[in-house]
């Protein structure tokens, strides 16, 4: 293989590999939906 495919095929080695370290998983806990209290005033 000539020189520039090796650059280039290491390059784009190391972009992929940059771009799955960091995708980190971010777990984000939803808040427990609560009734709001409801006052019947008659």
């Amino acid at each position: 293989m000539s020189r520039s495919v090796k650059v280039v095929l290491a390059l784009s080695l190391v972009a992929f590999a940059a771009a799955c370290a960091k995708q980190e998983p971010v777990y984000v806990e939803p808040e427990p939906v609560q009734a709001e209290p409801t006052y019947n005033k008659l």
